[in-house]
């Protein structure tokens, strides 16, 4: 009866936390396309590539907590804040996320890009509120209380935020596409008629810094903050950007980083999100998982996914990149550690 019982608890042990599981088909996309020498400095030989979770509608956003050793990533559809810790796995963390609203909606209405400010709060893009928000509530206590960071331009809403990059002064840069909307393109709420790339200052002032890219989508800075990647992730111009950033904190000269517009049309996904390692590189999600592109703009290779892939997040003592591709949450291990860490 004892052994019964031991294995009974087993059973339910397991069933509460299922070991990883790779179906045969997502196992054989799994792997790594190394496409410059260079890239053995930054993915070893025998990297592998794992699946955490499965079964989201499409995932997004992710961040690094590192007080308490956990990952957040946003289920746009859904409109919730999931949490993974290793060994708990997936819990819900934040619901609702991105749309607080009463009146039922459609569309892509949950948060999108999640990161701690300098006074650790969760900051949050919201597409179906369309604004910049803060949680106000602990991070060990989570509730879904929002305060207000920024949510127009010139006296107009924005489209829906989209993905964001603090700078080490606070400020905040900013992409806003109107994925988050009912109707995106062609929805008639939309009141900004561009696709902005935009910076809320620590004081509250939002300055639009560009209005040249056609569907601004992930955004992030240089070690030295001297220069800003933003992705664009138009099928017609799939491109990253790099603008050089002035001291005034506005945007200067820009060119094509990588230009990756013929790969779309044989693999999932388009340029989305991304995050820099303390050297420079660039980990950015795009057609086929994660492009690694150098500081010059080479690409040195490719985490595969099979999937389309949206963004990612340096975690754990910074040399494990997390990464979020449509229903999957995955990881690998690398041998360089992400910036800020």
């Amino acid at each position: 009866m004892r052994m019964f019982l031991v294995v009974l608890a087993a059973l339910a042990a397991l069933a509460q936390n299922p070991p990883t599981q790779i179906p045969p088909a997502d196992a054989a996309a799994l792997k790594i396309e190394r496409l410059d020498p260079a890239l053995d400095a930054l993915v070893a030989a025998d990297a592998k590539i794992e699946i955490l979770a499965k079964d989201f509608d499409w995932i997004e956003g992710p961040v690094w907590i590192k007080d308490g050793g956990y990952l957040l990533f946003s289920d746009i559809p859904q409109n919730v804040v999931f949490k993974w810790k290793e060994g708990q796995g997936v819990t819900q963390y934040l619901k609702p996320a991105g749309y607080t609203g009463t009146t039922p909606r459609g569309g892509e209405m949950g948060s999108n890009a999640l990161a701690l400010d300098g006074r650790g709060r969760l900051i949050l893009c919201q597409h179906g509120d369309r604004r910049l928000a803060a949680m106000d509530a602990p991070l060990a206590a989570p509730k879904p209380v929002f305060t207000t960071i920024a949510d127009r331009y010139d006296g107009k809403r924005f489209n829906s935020p989209n993905d964001l990059a603090f700078k080490s002064n606070g400020d905040i840069y900013f992409t806003d596409p109107p994925y988050g909307m009912e109707k995106q393109f062609e929805d008639p709420a939309r009141e900004i008629p561009f696709q902005g790339v935009y910076r809320r200052a620590v004081d509250g002032t939002v300055t639009l810094l560009t209005r040249e890219m056609t569907r601004p989508n992930g955004i992030a800075f240089s070690p030295d903050e001297q220069r800003l990647y933003v992705a664009q992730s138009d099928p017609q111009a799939a491109i990253w950007r790099v603008f050089d950033v002035k001291a005034d904190g506005t945007l200067g000269a820009s060119r094509v980083l990588l230009d990756v517009t013929s790969m779309v049309k044989t693999r999932k996904g388009l340029p989305d999100g991304m995050k820099i390692d303390a050297a420079g590189n660039i980990f950015g999600t795009g057609p086929g998982g994660v492009l690694v592109i150098s500081p010059q703009g080479r690409h040195l290779g490719t985490i595969l996914t099979g999937q389309a892939t949206s963004n990612c997040a340096f975690g754990d003592d910074g040399r494990t990149l997390y990464f979020t591709a449509d229903m999957y949450l995955m990881r690998v291990r690398l041998k360089t550690r992400g910036r800020g860490f």
